[in-house]
C-alpha cells in the first residue's frame, strides 16, 4: 500500500505531457503490429490496404500528439485529425483511428479558447471527409456518416462537460477560500475590537479622572500608574493576538496559552476598578476539565460589558457573575444605571454584536438590554468543552 501510495505521488509530480505520452505510444505500438492492421475505425466501406510508409506516418500524427492533448489540445487535435484523415482516405483502417474521440474529449474538456471556432472547423472538415469517403467508397449509407459524427459530437459533449464541472468545483473552492479569508478577518476585527476597546476605554476614563487630581499628588499617582498598567496590558494582549496571526504560531518560541481564561476576568474586574468603576466580582463553581473555546468567549463577554460599564455608566455599581456549570458557563454583568458617561467615547455597538454571534456559534444564549431599573444587563450561557 505504501510502494503504491509512493508511486502514485511520483507518478502525479511528472510533467503532464509525460504521463499523456504513454497512452499515444501504446497506440502506435498496436498500429503497427501487424495482427492488427485494418481492424481499427473504418467509416466510408474503403477497402483495406496493406501498410506501408504513408501508414507509420497516418499512425504518428494520430498517436504521438496525444502526449499534448491537455497542455496544447488544439494542436492535438489538428495533427490528430490530420492522421485520421489520411489513414481513412487510404484505407488502412488503423487501430490509431481510435486517438481521435481521445483528441476531441481532451478538447473539448481543456481547450480554452476558439471553442466555437474549433467545433465549426471540425464539423466542416468532417463534411468534406465524408463527401470524399462517400465518392471514393461503394457509396455507404448518408446514416453511417451522420452516426459517426454524432457520436464524435458526443465525445465534445462530455468533455465540455467536464470543463464545465471542473470551472464549477474550481469556483465553490474559491468561494469557501474567500469566506474563510472573510471569516478570519472578522474573527481577527472582533478580537482587535475587544482588545483595543477596553484597554483604550479604561486608559481614557482613568486620564480623564486624573486631570482633577492635581491637588492629590497621592492619587495622581496612582492614576498614572493605572493608565500605565493599562497601557502595558493593551501592548501584551496585542502581542499575544499578531501572534495568532503568524503561520509559526505555537510551533516555538513563545509558547504558552494565548487564550485569556476565565481566571482572568479578576484582572479585568481590577483593571475596572482602578478606572473607577466599583465593581462586585462573584465566581461560583468548578470550572470543568474541558472548556475548549467557551473560556474566551467567556473573557470576552465580561470585557465588553465592562468595557461598556466604563462608556454608559462610569461610576455605577456594576456586578459581574460567572457560574461554572457542568457543562456551560454562565456569565452575568449588570449595572444600576447610577453613574454617567460624560467622560466616556461613544460606541458602534459592533462589540455586542459580535458577542452575540461568538455565542451562537457554540450553541449558547446571549441577551443584551435595558434593566427595569435604569441599569444595563449582559447575560450570557455558553455550552463547555467546544472545540476552539
Amino acid at each position: 500500500m505504501i510502494v503504491r501510495r509512493r508511486f502514485l505521488d511520483s507518478w502525479h509530480r511528472l510533467d503532464v505531457t509525460v504521463r499523456d505520452l504513454p497512452l499515444g505510444v501504446l497506440l502506435l505500438v498496436a498500429s503497427l503490429m501487424p495482427a492488427f492492421h485494418g481492424s481499427g475505425t473504418e467509416i466510408g466501406g474503403l477497402p483495406a490496404r496493406p501498410a506501408d510508409a504513408t501508414a507509420g506516418l497516418a499512425a504518428v500524427l494520430q498517436c504521438l500528439p496525444l502526449a499534448v492533448r491537455r497542455r496544447w489540445p488544439l494542436l492535438c487535435l489538428a495533427l490528430v485529425s490530420g492522421g485520421f484523415v489520411l489513414d481513412q482516405l487510404r484505407g488502412y483502417h488503423l487501430v490509431a483511428g481510435t486517438a481521435l474521440p481521445i483528441a476531441l474529449l481532451s478538447a473539448g474538456s481543456w481547450l480554452e479558447r476558439y471553442r466555437r471556432t474549433t467545433m465549426i472547423a471540425a464539423s466542416v472538415a468532417f463534411v468534406a471527409l465524408a463527401v470524399a469517403l462517400h465518392r471514393l467508397g461503394p457509396g455507404e449509407p448518408v446514416v453511417e456518416f451522420v452516426t459517426f459524427y454524432l457520436a464524435l459530437a458526443l465525445v465534445w459533449g462530455i468533455g465540455a462537460w467536464t470543463r464545465s464541472a471542473r470551472a464549477a468545483e474550481a469556483e465553490r473552492r474559491r468561494r469557501v477560500a474567500e469566506d474563510a479569508r472573510n471569516a478570519e478577518r472578522t474573527r481577527i476585527a472582533r478580537e482587535l475590537h475587544d482588545v483595543v476597546t477596553h484597554h483604550v476605554t479604561a486608559m481614557v476614563v482613568q486620564s480623564e479622572a486624573a486631570r482633577y487630581l492635581t491637588a492629590a499628588p497621592d492619587r495622581l499617582d496612582q492614576t498614572l500608574s493605572a493608565v500605565s498598567d493599562t497601557g502595558r496590558r493593551a501592548i501584551t494582549d496585542l502581542r499575544h493576538l499578531l501572534d495568532l496571526l503568524n503561520p509559526d504560531h505555537g510551533t516555538g518560541h513563545g509558547g504558552g496559552d494565548r487564550t485569556p481564561p476565565v481566571g482572568r476576568v479578576l484582572t479585568l474586574v481590577e483593571q475596572t476598578r482602578l478606572a473607577g468603576q466599583p465593581v462586585e466580582f462573584t465566581e461560583e463553581g468548578t470550572p470543568p476539565t474541558s472548556t475548549g473555546s467557551a473560556d474566551l468567549v467567556a473573557y470576552r463577554v465580561v470585557q465588553e460589558a465592562l468595557t461598556n460599564a466604563l462608556k454608559y455608566d462610569h461610576g455605577g455599581r456594576t456586578s459581574v457573575l460567572v457560574r461554572h456549570g457542568e457543562r456551560e458557563i454562565t456569565v452575568e454583568v449588570g449595572t444600576d444605571g447610577s453613574g454617567t458617561r460624560d467622560a466616556s467615547p461613544g460606541g458602534s455597538g459592533r462589540g455586542l454584536e459580535g458577542l452575540r454571534e461568538r455565542v451562537d456559534v457554540l450553541g449558547g444564549d446571549f441577551s443584551a438590554g435595558r434593566r427595569t431599573d435604569g441599569g444595563f444587563l449582559v447575560r450570557a450561557r455558553i455550552p463547555a468543552g467546544s472545540p476552539a
